[in-house]
């Protein structure tokens, strides 16, 4: 099944805002927009929800404070046990403390490299992924809206054509995708 999509170009974000609210305001759902830099209060209008990345930060900290943890313990208690400044190495809670900078830093290192991997992935911007990118002029100076018919049942072409005149824009390219 094929779904027919508009990609509204402007060369101004503060346009682009303005057309979107109008467009919104009569019934149009707007699917994406691309630009070469974030929006300001895009989001609210379009709405996009709210990302969940700050829980995925806590959950990939705890996993690399977990992994220091136990790494720590049976490399300087278990496998190889050191006496280093005197400390006793016969348990990982008196030493602890000393432990400290190195669960903070692998906490911080673990969840920085898990959020920037979720990112990618779920952007789909990781190295090999094709483009979604439908211009890429996107990335220099030019802003694109893009309307999906299939999720606009209560207007038809021809109405959002209308509308579309009505606001005013740069480019409009329509185009049949599977």
């Amino acid at each position: 099944m094929s779904d027919k999509v508009l990609y509204v170009m402007y060369d101004d974000d503060e346009v682009l805002k303005n057309s979107a609210k109008q467009l919104v305001a009569k019934g149009v759902k707007i699917n994406e927009v691309f630009s070469p830099f974030p929006i300001h209060g895009i989001d609210p209008i379009i709405g996009v929800k709210n990302t969940r990345l700050g829980i995925m930060a806590f959950l990939y900290g705890l996993t690399g404070l977990t992994l220091a943890t136990v790494g720590m313990r049976f490399f300087m208690i278990v496998d190889w046990p050191m006496n280093i400044g005197g400390k006793p190495n016969f348990s990982y809670l008196e030493n602890m403390l000393a432990f400290v900078p190195i669960s903070f830093e692998f906490t911080v290192m673990c969840a920085a490299h898990g959020m920037a991997i979720t990112y990618l992935l779920r952007n789909k911007t990781l190295p090999g992924m094709p483009a979604q990118n439908p211009d890429p002029r996107t990335t220099d100076d030019k802003f694109v809206m893009e309307i999906r018919l299939s999720e606009n049942h209560n207007v038809t072409e021809a109405e959002l054509d209308g509308m579309l005149q009505e606001i005013g824009y740069l480019e409009l390219d329509k185009k049949e995708i599977k």
